[in-house]
């Protein structure tokens, strides 16, 4: 994994803990549905992000060596990562 985006990505998993940890605090305390709404929309944003970075590193690092030497699986892998996404 490329050093830089492996730090982006631990920073941005360790911020998302935290609003994880701030969500469930305001489901327990009751607080306002819209703002547990804007709080978990943040986070799943924040996850699309993280979900950005390790496709960033995958093209990066893994996919210019697969085709090279397995090109049907790495097509097989990206068709599948782009109809994964194609349902959010």
């Amino acid at each position: 994994m490329d050093k830089e985006l492996k730090r982006k990505i631990l920073k941005r998993l360790n911020i998302v803990k935290g609003q994880l940890e701030g969500l469930g605090k305001m489901v327990e305390n009751e607080k306002y549905c819209i703002d547990i709404l804007i709080q978990s929309m943040a986070i799943k944003n924040a996850l699309s992000g993280i979900e950005d970075l390790i496709l960033e590193n995958h093209f990066r690092t893994h996919v210019p060596k697969q085709f090279k030497n397995k090109k049907e699986i790495a097509i097989k892998e990206l068709l599948k990562i782009f109809k994964l996404a194609k349902r959010k």
